[in-house]
């Protein structure tokens, strides 16, 4: 053993002396180490100074001992015609490189060609790999990008859109492994412009898709003697809802969703999964197909297919309640048309009556609403708009009629037992001063008043609905658009064509599942329209506009700034405090597109 050559960590020794239990190695540096036999491998016999580099061997020799395993020795004899310490030093060399043989245990195995071929495809592999990944870094630490880094940058993309936990270039360029870390740096190297909307991926919000469907022939009352009214945005060719009034009957007709769209079916579960339509700022993604849409929307046919709601009331008490599967014509009108007729049209002169009855019937319950000043946001051919939302007298009569239908078919279930998904609100603890003048209050009481509205559940039991001033409600007009909508639609349609309705068990399971799609859904909505609102303050670095003091918190003013849709706080000297419902001009002075925000001051 002792004046062996061996290879202790890729590089040549010689025993010096052995122990019991440990080998002293000394080096080519004159350096000396005691390690364990476990730890070297032995070369040759006889020590003598190598020549680390070695020149290349015709490894075609061994083309006969394929899948053989051999020793050191042998391989050397076949590579070198001799055994020495050198030529015994080059052929471990080979041995390591891994390409031609590899160690098993002392011996050596020798790689069948297909084998060498696959190591070194995996090599070059790697080599490019490797290049790919170095001229990646070299772009990225320039604030760049060329179309070979795509595939490092998708990495990243995942983790900014938190499908993934690891992109191996954030390494490289000193970037946390999150989706703000992930998306921030998009942003900076313009992999990702500021007007793009990471919220939709990063809840993972599924797309629109298209699924074939076809309206099946059912049985159908002919309403076609009344006209039927869908009131609606200009330029709306969706209405999922529309209103008649025959002698002292109120007809309130919905798109018949339910009749394509099963219970259990791959459409119910594609609705489920996405809970109701989620409008954002750039796109609306749809809970259903929107050939769906196309089918049933009303008044895009000569006639339309309805599940329509009858009913009488008196004094605001409902009666004579009837749900059938219906034939409608439709009269397609807007908003602001309708504004023109309210007081005109005998139709809905008729039709106002109700609201009135209902409307009193509601507020003699406690209902209370607080509306505050909210916008919508759009972003249209690479621009941000933001305008305040409209409200007009026909939209509150079309409102008041959509209440009516959603407490009509909450009466109508629990009289005939059918399990429905009912929305409820617990009593608020208003303050007396708020109750007196609820329907006149100021933008900063309003705010204030915020806090003692309890939020809105749904159960399976038909609770009280505090806020609308109803003993039990229903959300019944959309099925196009919610869930819950059309899950009521669902259980109508089985109810009315004698056909088994879902139990109280199932229909429990389904509120929790849609519950979390919609929670998706509202922090995305969100955000995107934080996240558009900030996009155009960035372009608008100098905006102004009229804030309203909706809060004093000590030397701190909280202000609600309408024609934004945003909230800021801002610090003022003692004897300039403002008052609540003051208005002050304010100047945006910072936004954060990471963070959603804006900061301001006074103008």
């Amino acid at each position: 053993m002792v004046n062996s050559l061996v290879a202790y960590k890729g590089k040549p020794a010689r025993i010096v002396s052995v122990t019991a239990h440990k080998f002293d190695l000394e080096f080519a540096d004159g350096s000396t180490r005691k390690v364990r036999e476990k730890d070297f491998r032995f070369i040759h016999p006889e020590f003598t100074q190598v020549n680390e580099s070695c020149a290349h061997a015709d490894v075609s020799v061994l083309d006969e001992f394929q899948e053989e395993i051999l020793t050191l020795q042998e391989i050397t004899e076949w590579l070198f015609d001799e055994y020495t310490a050198q030529s015994a030093w080059c052929t471990c060399l080979l041995v390591e490189e891994g390409l031609y043989f590899y160690w098993q245990k002392d011996s050596v195995f020798v790689r069948p060609t297909s084998q060498v071929q696959g190591v070194l495809d995996k090599r070059n592999a790697e080599k490019l790999a490797a290049e790919s990944l170095q001229h990646c870094i070299d772009n990225l630490n320039n604030n760049t990008f060329d179309e070979k880094d795509i595939p490092f940058l998708k990495e990243v993309e995942k983790v900014a859109f938190n499908q993934s936990k690891y992109a191996k270039i954030l390494d490289h360029v000193g970037v946390e492994h999150t989706e703000e870390a992930a998306y921030k740096f998009l942003l900076k190297i313009k992999y990702f412009t500021d007007s793009f909307n990471p919220y939709p991926a990063r809840f993972s919000i599924p797309e629109d898709e298209e699924i074939e469907t076809s309206l099946p022939e059912i049985e159908r009352i002919d309403l076609t003697h009344m006209t039927s009214y869908a009131i609606d945005n200009e330029g709306s060719n969706d209405a999922d809802d529309a209103i008649s009034v025959d002698n002292d009957k109120l007809w309130i007709h919905i798109a018949d969703v339910s009749t394509i769209v099963d219970s259990g079916s791959e459409l119910d579960e594609y609705a489920r999964e996405r809970g109701s339509n989620l409008y954002l700022p750039e796109q609306i993604i749809h809970m259903l197909p929107t050939s769906i849409t196309k089918a049933l929307a009303l008044g895009e046919t000569e006639t339309s297919p309805a599940l329509s709601i009858g009913l009488n009331m008196s004094e605001g008490i409902i009666s004579n309640i009837e749900v059938v599967h219906s034939t409608i014509k439709v009269l397609n009108t807007t908003y602001e048309a309708v504004d023109k007729e309210l007081g005109v049209n005998p139709d809905f002169i008729k039709i106002q009556t109700f609201n009135d009855q209902h409307k009193t019937f509601r507020e003699k319950s406690g209902s209370i609403s607080l509306n505050l000043p909210n916008v919508d946001v759009r972003y249209i051919n690479e621009k941000v708009e933001i305008a305040p939302q409209k409200t007009s007298p026909s939209r509150d009569f079309v409102a008041e009629v959509m209440i009516t239908a959603g407490r009509t078919i909450s009466q109508y279930a629990q009289e005939n037992d059918i399990v429905m998904p009912y929305a409820l609100q617990d009593e608020g603890e208003f303050p007396q001063e708020v109750l007196d003048k609820k329907e006149n209050l100021s933008t900063a009481e309003s705010f204030k008043a915020i806090k003692f509205f309890k939020r809105s559940a749904t159960s399976i039991k038909p609770l009280p609905h505090y806020g609308l001033g109803l003993d039990s409600y229903l959300r019944i007009t959309s099925p196009l658009r919610r869930y819950y909508d059309l899950l009521a639609h669902q259980q109508l349609s089985n109810f009315i064509a004698g056909k088994p309705t879902l139990d109280k068990a199932r229909v429990k399971e389904i509120i929790g599942i849609n519950n979390n799609a919609l929670a998706s859904v509202g922090r995305v909505t969100r955000f995107s329209n934080d996240h558009y609102k900030c996009l155009f303050l960035k372009r608008n670095p100098s905006w102004k506009g009229e804030g309203v003091v909706v809060d004093i918190r000590g030397d701190k003013a909280l202000f609600m700034i309408p024609e934004v849709g945003l909230m800021t706080q801002i610090k003022f000297k003692e004897d300039q405090i403002p008052k609540p419902d003051d208005k002050i001009m304010l100047q945006v002075t910072r936004v954060d597109m990471m963070e959603r925000s804006a900061n301001f001051k006074t103008a």
